[in-house]
């Protein structure tokens, strides 16, 4: 199983180093490390979440560390920072090729990728409507997970 995880993360460790060679960046082996955990570790974390799980697997590293090089990997377009409603950044690995839109839960933070193209669609449609060309957005649609309305049911009744 680690070999499949070291075959889909390694294109992904290779272009950061790519990057940071273009740019004339140190490629440290802090910054390495950083990179091939963010790819292994698949969701949408904050900058604290994701030093936590690196302080797990080097505590050498520290945060400043970890948050520029997390500032790297989205100036090389490898990871994406998305702000919802707690105003807290999350960090993701970034799709190039494909776009997704976010539903936050209120409650617990579950946050579920959603890609629907009639969402896309009509976007484009309200976009051109008023002569605007979209070179980005950002979609997130918040409520009440099943679980948290289950839950809060449960407590009601």
């Amino acid at each position: 199983m680690k070999k499949e995880a070291e075959t889909t993360t390694q294109p992904s460790v290779h272009a950061f180093l790519d990057f940071m060679g273009r740019k004339g960046l140190n490629t440290t082996a802090q910054r390495k490390a950083i990179a091939e955990a963010f790819f292994d570790f698949p969701g949408h974390h904050s900058l604290e979440e994701f030093y936590l799980h690196i302080q797990k697997k080097d505590p050498s590293i520290g945060q400043t560390t970890v948050y520029r090089t997390l500032k790297l990997l989205c100036d090389a377009g490898l990871a994406t920072e998305t702000h919802f409603s707690d105003g807290i950044a999350r960090y993701e690995v970034a799709h190039p090729d494909s776009h997704h839109d976010h539903m936050v839960c209120l409650v617990c933070g579950t946050i579920v990728e959603i890609c629907d193209e009639r969402i896309e669609k009509l976007q484009k449609d309200i976009a051109s409507a008023h002569g605007f060309v979209l070179s980005g957005h950002v979609h997130n649609l918040y409520g009440i997970c099943p679980t948290c309305r289950a839950a809060r049911d449960t407590h009601s009744s």
